[in-house]
């Protein structure tokens, strides 16, 4: 059961900074629960205010509903309360009521709501989706808005009203209309979250319009950095901020940039570059190059974590 009301669980999501940890694979591509344990102690000894399992960076995409239910429960289990568990539902609207009930079942502390499979909706589509995830959980809920499920501010406006524990708001478009019309409508009934890939590069300008928090994928394997660059942004210090977009997340953007669903792969190259090797993607996700880890691992030996702390 979870510790957290929706309410404070979303309070809690957006003090602070937000990770997706990997979901580590063996040579065969089980599931490696003994790699995400360990991943999952050294992360929960920063400073963060959730870790969302088995999410994008987490190849959610990949897993079987089994498999998610599993690396939820190894997640709620290892970190023993000591930082949020939000788990994932999605796919079509019955598989993601299951993950849901799953994910309670688990002891997770909140749902964040992907994307539905494949097809394009319209609005009233959507909200019938959502609105039948919420009713089935006591779980706070966060709507990713990204992809074939972007809702404009009337649909969620109506969905809020519908659904008290729609608690979250998490933006992976990049539309700054769209998220300003969201945010002058409804105001602090939501917590509103970063989403986009490599959401670093966001971070000041989505400060400006009520968006608090922001997952970091880097988080994974650069965590001082991560933190530090957060803490950077909260207080508006565009000189550091800078600072850490052209000194390591510019050029890891150039290296993600060169191959479709290198946004994922990139970063468990990074967690190869710092010792803590989580396996390879699973298909159709490609690992980077021997050459371009190689780039990834120089880009994290040059790193300087002081040019950020005031």
């Amino acid at each position: 059961m979870s510790r957290l009301t929706p309410k404070e669980m979303a309070t809690q999501l957006g003090s602070g900074l937000l990770s997706f940890p990997v979901t580590p694979f063996a040579a065969d591509f089980a599931f490696n629960e003994t790699q995400y344990r360990a991943n999952l102690d050294w992360l929960c000894g920063y400073n963060v205010a959730g870790l969302f399992a088995a999410g994008g960076t987490g190849e959610f995409f990949s897993l079987t509903p089994a498999e998610v239910e599993k690396v939820v429960t190894v997640a709620v289990a290892e970190t023993k309360g000591r930082k949020p568990v939000i788990a994932p539902a999605g796919h079509g609207t019955a598989i993601a009521k299951d993950l849901a009930a799953a994910a309670e079942r688990a002891g997770a502390d909140g749902i964040l709501l992907l994307p539905p499979y494949l097809v394009h909706s319209e609005q009233e589509g959507l909200a019938a989706h959502i609105a039948s995830v919420c009713a089935s959980t006591k779980l706070g809920v966060i709507v990713y808005n990204r992809d074939n499920a972007i809702l404009n501010e009337d649909t969620l406006a109506r969905l809020c009203e519908r659904c008290p524990n729609l608690v979250g708001y998490k933006d992976g478009v990049g539309d700054v209309e769209l998220m300003t019309r969201v945010y002058s409508r409804m105001g602090d009934r939501l917590t509103y979250i970063g989403g986009l890939p490599t959401a670093e590069t966001f971070a000041l300008p989505y400060l400006e319009m009520g968006v608090t928090t922001y997952s970091s994928a880097v988080f994974n394997f650069v965590p001082e950095f991560a933190t530090a660059f957060y803490a950077a942004v909260r207080r508006q210090d565009r000189k550091a901020v800078y600072a850490g977009l052209r000194q390591f997340i510019l050029p890891l953007i150039a290296i993600r940039n060169r191959k479709k669903g290198y946004a994922v792969s990139i970063i468990k190259a990074g967690m190869k570059a710092v010792g803590r090797d989580s396996g390879s993607v699973r298909s159709p996700l490609t690992d980077l190059t021997e050459a371009e880890l190689a780039e990834v691992k120089t880009l994290v030996s040059n790193l300087d974590v002081r040019k950020l702390i005031a």
